[in-house]
């Protein structure tokens, strides 16, 4: 019964978020040039068709509507490969957070809960 109800759990979060908008893309060009110009940046380095990126992808652009100061960008490594080797990224999603001098200070491999990105917006000084 457990387990059934976990199921029918994860499912309806599936297609509540699967209708939600998704972060849009970013170039990765566009973005490796402005970071360390005195604000905090999070990168999101995913795909839009693996799963976990749209969870990702969705609740950071629920994030975006929020804070649309906050310096927050996704890149598409199925459409952007060379990107994914410069940010040494080897699975997706990962997320990248630089401080406002560019230098990496975080970077995180899977989903995050919204708690746990709103600890680190918080921590990082977003």
């Amino acid at each position: 019964m457990k387990i059934i109800i976990t199921l029918l759990s994860l499912i309806i979060t599936h297609v509540a978020l699967a209708a939600e908008p998704m972060l849009q893309e970013s170039e990765y060009k566009y973005v490796e040039k402005s970071i360390g110009k005195g604000k905090p940046y999070f990168l999101e380095v995913g795909s839009d068709s693996c799963h976990s990126c749209q969870i990702m992808g969705t609740m950071l652009f629920q994030v975006t509507q929020k804070h649309p100061e906050y310096n927050i960008h996704f890149i598409n490594v199925k459409k952007e490969r060379e990107a994914a080797y410069a940010l040494n990224v080897r699975m997706i999603p990962t997320q990248i957070i630089y401080d406002k001098e560019g230098k990496e200070v975080y970077r995180h491999i899977g989903v995050l809960s919204g708690d746990e990105l709103a600890g680190l917006f918080k921590n990082f000084g977003f």
